[in-house]
């Protein structure tokens, strides 16, 4: 099976077609067109057996003068089918017919293989990382908590404001729950 359908323009005589008999395709291909004289336009047609597994990126294509433009089949479906490509030059002059056979899609059986080590889980690192924070204990955090709340009470009776008083609460409060996260969690 080959990958690309070759059609030959403008090699023998002006708006002259060669193409092959026949083509057989599994997968998606490309249609190539190789304009060895002037610029043409050609056009391309699936039939309908073909057009329910396969389709067209576009159906008419202008090809510049010795070059080649690829045009792309795309399957899409499954299945097999048997029917023509029509290849139009001259705005239909001269017109050609290549039997195409679609066949299954052909997929490789390679299983995926997973190694042995892969198939159990990592080990648990809970002694920190590379960078040496590794884990606090709790006894330092409940410590600095409390010379924090004691800190902000401390500055509400000096102060003697109301604004310090509900100030040293918040303070308080968000340092009580540090510390319950910090035991609740762990550090």
């Amino acid at each position: 099976m080959s990958d690309a359908l070759v059609v030959h323009v403008n090699r023998d005589e002006l708006h002259g077609l060669a193409v092959p008999d026949s083509f057989e395709a599994g997968e998606s291909f490309d249609v190539v067109l190789v304009n060895h004289g002037e610029s043409t336009h050609v056009h391309l047609h699936l039939d309908d057996a073909l057009s329910e597994q396969a389709a067209l990126e576009a159906p008419n294509h202008h090809v510049e003068g010795g070059s080649e433009r690829r045009v792309r089949v795309t399957r899409t479906a499954e299945g097999s089918a048997r029917g023509n490509l029509k290849v139009v030059t001259a705005y239909g002059a001269t017109t050609r017919l290549v039997a195409v056979h679609l066949t299954e899609p052909m997929y490789p059986d390679d299983g995926v293989e997973v190694g042995e080590e892969l198939t159990t889980p990592a080990p648990r690192d809970d002694g920190g990382d590379e960078a040496g924070t590794g884990t606090l204990p709790v006894g330092p955090i409940v410590v600095a908590g409390g010379l924090v709340l004691a800190l902000a009470v401390g500055t509400a009776a000096v102060v003697e404001s109301s604004v310090a008083v509900v100030a040293a609460v918040g303070i308080g409060l968000v340092a009580l729950g540090v510390v319950a996260a910090t035991l609740i969690v762990g550090p």
